[in-house]
């Protein structure tokens, strides 16, 4: 259905196609699991330089691992752990050029080296995170973090939750 061939345009551009091919993937579907699991299998063949990029969902006031890509992950982060649980905490986007300089950071993979966190927001509330990691230092600028913030809002768009 989706080629990775197909994103040879701007940064931006690649951003906006990714998107329309999540509008289209998600379309009429109302199961969380399957929307989010395509959700991170589309952002796993979009981007370039990441090693990880998945779904950690809001349990009780701590993430637990949801629909991923990528090598076996920690299953539970507490909300005052890692980059994850600070994006969770602060319900606000938090990229890290060099996770090792971050205190508390979780190595699930010992090679990644830059994250970005995206929260799920849901009538103010968190549903959950995206979590992308890279093997390359400052792998996410602003552009990234602008359209995966985008990117998040269309998946919400989709997620009907109870």
């Amino acid at each position: 259905m989706f080629h990775p061939e197909q994103y040879k345009g701007t940064q931006e551009q690649n951003y906006e196609l990714a998107i329309s091919q999540l509008q289209a993937l998600l379309e009429g579907e109302d199961d969380v699991i399957s929307n989010l699991s395509n959700a991170s299998a589309l952002l796993n063949q979009f981007l370039d330089n990441i090693n990880w990029v998945g779904f950690y969902l809001n349990r009780n006031e701590e993430l637990v691992l949801g629909p991923f890509q990528g090598l076996p992950a920690c299953v539970r982060i507490p909300f005052h752990r890692g980059v994850c649980g600070k994006a969770a905490s602060l319900k606000m986007t938090v990229r890290v050029g060099n996770v090792h300089e971050f205190p508390g950071h979780i190595a699930c993979d010992s090679a990644s080296l830059s994250e970005i966190v995206i929260p799920i927001l849901i009538n103010g509330e968190l549903f959950g995170v995206l979590d992308i990691d890279s093997p390359v230092l400052n792998r996410f600028d602003e552009i990234d973090q602008q359209y995966l913030e985008r990117f998040v809002d269309q998946l919400i768009k989709h997620l009907h939750v109870a």
